[in-house]
């Protein structure tokens, strides 16, 4: 995914960006979403790629924004330049399993990268884990949840509704 750091500054944008929260699940970071694709140090310079979870997103102008707000208060960065790619396309599979456990603590059912059996006329897993109990007693109730990325879910275990983010 991610090369590993080779320079002290590029460890301290790396520190910086992992305190960049997604903005609709802040307690998971930028990072542990598997947004930032890359970062490129040249002398002072700063260059970071950010993979937007979807091509619509709403929030790509305020991720942009506080990417480069995060890079310029790293000490020796003079100049911080911010772009957004689709290339490569964004997955579930680039949340780090730090990520995961966050969006579970936040009351979201992480994708489990197994492959859940899936409701093949609207493509959704058929039954999702339990943020709140674990149970795979579940069912879908509605494939278009508050975002494009996550869809509703009942549990019929502890009788809570959840957000299941959609298998991309």
């Amino acid at each position: 995914m991610v090369n590993a750091p080779s320079t002290s500054l590029e460890v301290a944008v790396w520190d910086a960006l992992a305190s960049v929260p997604d903005p609709e699940i802040p307690p998971v970071s930028v990072v542990d979403m598997g947004m930032v694709r890359d970062i490129v140090v040249s002398g002072s310079s700063v260059h970071v790629t950010v993979l937007p979870t979807f091509t619509g997103c709403p929030a790509i102008a305020e991720i942009v924004s506080d990417v480069r707000t995060a890079v310029q208060t790293v000490p020796g960065v003079t100049e911080v330049v911010v772009d957004t790619s689709f290339e490569p396309p964004w997955t579930t599979d680039r949340i780090t399993e730090q990520g995961r456990a966050r969006l579970k603590e936040f009351g979201l059912a992480p994708p489990t990268g197994e492959g859940p059996v899936l409701i093949t006329e609207i493509g959704l897993p058929k039954h999702a884990e339990c943020p709140f109990c674990g149970s795979t007693k579940t069912r879908n109730e509605n494939p278009f949840g508050p975002t494009p990325c996550r869809s509703l879910y009942y549990c019929e275990s502890c009788r809570n509704p959840f957000e299941q983010f959609k298998p991309v």
